[in-house]
C-alpha cells in the first residue's frame, strides 16, 4: 500500500467542506440541502463513485465552484469522498443541513486554508485517511487576542 500527500489549495473567497458518503444520490442530496440552505448560494459539489463506473460525478450552482470541486475530487480520487466548494458563504451555515443529508457519513474538514490530504492507495482504490487544515497553533492567546476575538465575531454578526 502507497502512502501520500494530496494538497487542495482553497483559492482567495472560497471555503472547502470535504467529506465522506456512500452512494450516488450524494450529489442531488448535498445540491438540494445548499440550495435550500441559503437563497443564491454560489458553490459547486463532487463525489467520487467507489464502485460500478467509478465516476466524479458534479453539479453546482456556480462554474467556478463547480470546476474546482470537480478538480479537487479527481485529485484526490478517494472512495467516496465528496467535496463542496463555497464561493462567498461560509461552512458554518451550511454544515447542519450536509450534516442531516442520509447519504453523509462524516465531514472531514471545513476550511478556507490550504488543506493537505493524506490518502492510502491499496493499486485498486484510494482512502483518505485524514487531513491536515492549515497550520499548527504558533502560541496561545493572550488577553487582548480574547479581546480582538470577541469583538471580530460581533462585528462580522455572530454574536451580540
Amino acid at each position: 500500500m502507497e502512502m501520500m500527500s494530496v494538497v487542495l489549495d482553497v483559492p482567495e473567497g472560497c471555503q472547502l467542506i470535504l467529506g465522506q458518503s456512500h452512494f450516488i444520490k450524494t450529489v442531488e442530496d448535498l445540491y438540494e440541502a445548499l440550495v435550500s440552505s441559503a437563497p443564491g448560494i454560489k458553490f459547486g459539489v463532487a463525489f467520487c463513485e467507489a464502485s460500478g463506473r467509478a465516476l466524479v460525478r458534479y453539479d453546482g450552482s456556480d462554474p467556478d465552484a463547480t470546476s474546482l470541486a470537480r478538480d479537487f475530487a479527481q485529485k484526490l480520487g478517494g472512495g467516496h469522498c465528496f467535496v463542496i466548494v463555497l464561493i462567498g458563504s461560509f461552512p458554518i451555515n451550511v454544515l447542519n443541513r450536509i450534516k442531516n443529508v442520509e447519504e453523509v457519513v462524516s465531514i472531514l474538514c471545513a476550511t478556507s486554508n490550504t488543506v493537505t490530504v493524506v490518502i492510502a492507495d491499496n493499486g485498486k482504490g484510494r482512502g483518505i485517511l485524514g487531513v491536515i487544515d492549515g497550520v499548527s497553533p504558533s502560541g496561545v492567546e493572550s488577553e487582548e487576542d480574547k479581546r480582538e476575538r470577541h469583538e471580530f465575531l460581533r462585528k462580522i454578526g455572530y454574536k451580540r
